[in-house]
């Protein structure tokens, strides 16, 4: 009896390592919190450094929001605030004045579409810069005080002629403000006007989702159109379309001298370097009297 009892508490040599291997494990595992802790300390906060931050000035009297003094990181250059205009003010000083590269790049973006900001209240609706980023930059702004700036938009139904219309009266169409309606009016100079809707697409930032977002309120009277008669242009007289090259506009002089004048579009389909889709571009502007 007394035998059988000790063969059967005995343990062999390999049943012992693996008790001794457990314990140390269940060890290990009540005493990682208590090791956590003593090694990862709470952060005090520095109250002194975050009131000086609020309070200081530069030598110039710019206010400093020294945001590396809470942060903790000092490669975090401090926001400087100084007067400036919002219209075409790089993305660098945008950072500067404490906005993230983000924020920078939708106030640039808004501008690429034609934005401008014409009072404080501009700057304001920008969603990107919140009410309190707001308020910190609002006494710097070099802009007259007044609410957004709104110019009276065409209503359902009405369009706007696009080759008389001025600059001021291409802002009513919905989607174009003061820096587009000027791209308009420097494309339709130089193109000699518009035979229709489509050619907006050609005119610098106005893509196909823009060009959709204008098109019900724009209307195209062709009349209006500055022509060119193709038998005594000079070289400089061409150079006004986007749609000849330096080298296309010399075969149409070289061609003319050497065969005589054309008399309809279909003659200038022998000058070899001019495709249809170009004809198709430039025919409406040409007379051949």
């Amino acid at each position: 009896m007394r035998l059988q009892i000790k063969n059967y508490l005995s343990v062999t040599k390999k049943e012992w390592n693996g008790m001794v291997v457990l314990i140390i494990l269940i060890a290990m595992v009540l005493l990682a919190p208590y090791v956590y802790q003593a090694s990862h300390k709470d952060n005090t906060i520095n109250f002194k450094a975050f009131d000086k931050a609020t309070v200081g000035t530069d030598k110039t009297g710019s206010i400093i929001a020294d945001d590396s003094a809470f942060t903790g990181d000092s490669r975090i250059p401090p926001a400087v605030l100084f007067k400036f205009n919002p219209n075409h003010l790089p993305l660098a000083d945008w950072v500067k004045l404490g906005l993230t590269e983000h924020q920078a790049v939708v106030v640039k973006h808004y501008e690429e579409k034609g934005g401008l900001f014409f009072t404080k209240g501009d700057v304001q609706k920008m969603y990107s810069i919140s009410p309190a980023e707001y308020k910190r930059l609002e006494p710097y702004i070099d802009l007259p005080d007044g609410p957004a700036y709104h110019v009276n938009k065409v209503k359902p139904g009405e369009t706007i002629e696009i080759n008389t219309a001025d600059s001021a009266r291409l802002t009513m169409i919905h989607g174009i403000g003061p820096a587009f309606a000027r791209r308009i009016v420097h494309y339709r100079e130089r193109v000699g006007g518009f035979y229709n809707k489509e050619q907006l697409k050609e005119v610098y930032g106005i893509d196909e989702e823009k060009y959709n977002q204008i098109r019900a309120d724009i209307a195209v009277d062709g009349r209006h159109i500055i022509k060119v008669n193709i038998n005594t242009a000079t070289f400089s007289e061409l150079k006004r379309f986007p749609y000849l090259s330096y080298k296309q506009m010399d075969a149409v002089i070289a061609y003319r001298d050497e065969h005589g004048n054309y008399n309809t579009l279909t003659d200038l389909k022998n000058i070899a370097i001019l495709n249809d889709g170009i004809l198709r571009k430039i025919g409406p502007y040409l007379v051949f009297k």
